[in-house]
């Protein structure tokens, strides 16, 4: 059933321990990685599953932690944008859209050992981390309607 402001249901008062399981798993993924890489990978795969939710939340904590008004206008061409992501960035967004997409059933290895290349290991699995526990917050809102507020 749908409410009144369009979502259908509310996972955190419905599975209550459920959702204390992902906030964890979303503190847990974060963890070792900078809060400006964190923001702008959650952002481009909230671009990519059309989360209007996250990306409203994602977008205002990007620029809480610094992210620059034009990065986050030019992520969704991340690839056009030359020189203005570093290397160890556009890996990120390389390996959260393979992660996201999965378009051929697999993340390829050249994208995989890209990121290898600028993360370590310990990066790399929080990396990886953060990429599936947004697309499972992702899927949730996603899934429910949960719209972000209008704001004048």
């Amino acid at each position: 059933m749908t409410t009144a402001t369009g979502q259908r249901l509310d996972i955190a008062k419905l599975a209550p321990e459920v959702y204390k399981a992902m906030i964890a798993l979303d503190a847990a993924a974060r963890k070792g990685l900078e809060p400006t890489l964190v923001e702008l990978v959650l952002t481009r795969a909230s671009q990519l599953n059309h989360c209007a939710w996250c990306l409203d939340m994602h977008t205002r904590d990007a620029r809480k932690v610094g992210v620059t008004e034009q990065k986050l206008y030019l992520l969704n061409a991340w690839e056009e944008a030359r020189g203005m992501y570093s290397d160890r960035e556009r890996s990120a967004f390389a390996l959260t859209e393979a992660v996201t997409v999965l378009t051929d059933g697999f993340v390829p290895d050249e994208v995989y050992n890209e990121a290898a290349g600028e993360f370590s290991d310990e990066e790399l699995a929080q990396l990886i981390s953060v990429i599936f526990t947004i697309n499972a917050w992702n899927r949730i809102a996603v899934t429910t309607r949960k719209a972000p507020p209008v704001r004048d």
